[in-house]
């Protein structure tokens, strides 16, 4: 882990909304905390990992991280700033975190999506016309009637439609796997934004109850 003091500060800017879909942000109490410094010294082990910069300016903790570890608890998230406030005259800490990974699970079923319209639209195209399916109708196979059936005045065979090469069903494009790997992703974005969203709050928490060991 990278530790620096922040020299410069950008001004703070009003959350847009859309950005919800990959930002994480809360505000926890400080708890046993009694400063901000104290309240990072308890969270540093949470940014103790392989590829995490972390930078603090005054009451401002901001942490970066490139190609975390897997142990790293934060792993999912790329940046995000802590910041020791008040709330209704209580100390608190109030944290916002970015996360590609849920932005790229949030987009990846739209994109399934439109692959799957791709497809019926091609499958669409490619059917054969009305003429081109009348023509088929008139390609028929006569089957060979038993002589005795004949004989007996039995009625001959239907006729066998003649398949043409490449036109069975099975070969047409369908978009079945599109739409399941739609509903995968949609489900790993729903999950994960619930998840990743209660774990980090309950990991500050826990860091800041002083009740486990660094």
């Amino acid at each position: 882990m990278a530790f620096e003091i922040a020299t410069t500060s950008s001004e703070r800017t009003k959350p847009r909304w859309y950005e919800a879909i990959w930002h994480i942000e809360g505000v926890v109490p400080m708890g046993e905390a009694r400063s901000a410094d104290e309240a990072f010294d308890r969270l540093a082990p949470l940014f103790r990992h392989t590829g995490t910069t972390v930078r603090q300016r005054g009451d401002t903790l901001a942490f970066d991280k490139t190609d975390p570890d897997a142990q790293d608890p934060l792993a999912v998230f790329d940046r995000g700033t802590i910041e020791a406030t008040t709330a209704a005259g209580e100390p608190v800490l109030r944290y916002r975190m970015v996360s590609r990974a849920l932005l790229f699970c949030f987009f990846a079923p739209l994109l399934f999506l439109a692959f799957a319209q791709a497809t019926v639209l091609v499958a669409a195209w490619t059917k054969p016309s009305a003429e081109e399916a009348a023509k088929a109708e008139k390609k028929q196979i006569q089957l060979p009637q038993n002589w005795i059936d004949k004989a007996l005045g039995a009625p001959a065979p239907e006729p066998k439609k003649k398949k043409e090469a490449g036109a069975g069903d099975d070969k047409k494009p369908k978009p079945t796997a599109a739409y399941i790997f739609a509903g995968i992703f949609a489900f790993l974005y729903v999950v994960g934004r619930l998840l990743e969203s209660r774990l980090v709050r309950q990991r500050i928490i826990t860091r800041l109850s002083g009740n486990i060991q660094p």
